[in-house]
């Protein structure tokens, strides 16, 4: 069973930034596509970033020019660069792990962006 553990989470300060990351176990990494979602409370799940296993990215308009995703597959790990933070990112960020029909989360990691 692949298991996805994220981490770098915490408080910070609007305009900071935090760099999440998840590790996954197993030896399929490469072939993921993996993202990063985030959901606050009493909304959805919204997707903040995705990269395939080719390198390419997508981003959500909320983030774009702030946030980058990065993987690197020798350590089975994704991360999220998160810069400028808003109040409004406050949120529990999950990772996700996918290929074809299959899809595996994390536990996600808070993230509180408040002065």
């Amino acid at each position: 069973q692949v298991q996805l553990v994220e981490s770098g989470g915490g408080l910070v300060q609007p305009g900071g930034s935090l760099r999440l990351s998840c590790v996954t176990s197993g030896n399929s990494f490469s072939a993921y596509t993996m993202g990063w979602y985030r959901q606050a409370p009493g909304k959805q799940r919204d997707l903040v970033a995705a990269i395939t296993n080719g390198g390419i990215t997508n981003y959500a308009d909320f983030v774009k020019g702030r946030f980058t995703i990065s993987r690197d597959n020798a350590k089975n790990t994704v991360y999220l660069q998160m810069n400028s933070l808003k109040p409004e990112d406050t949120a529990v960020y999950y990772c996700k792990a996918s290929v074809f029909a299959w899809a595996a989360w994390g536990q996600g990691t808070q993230v509180t962006v408040s002065s």
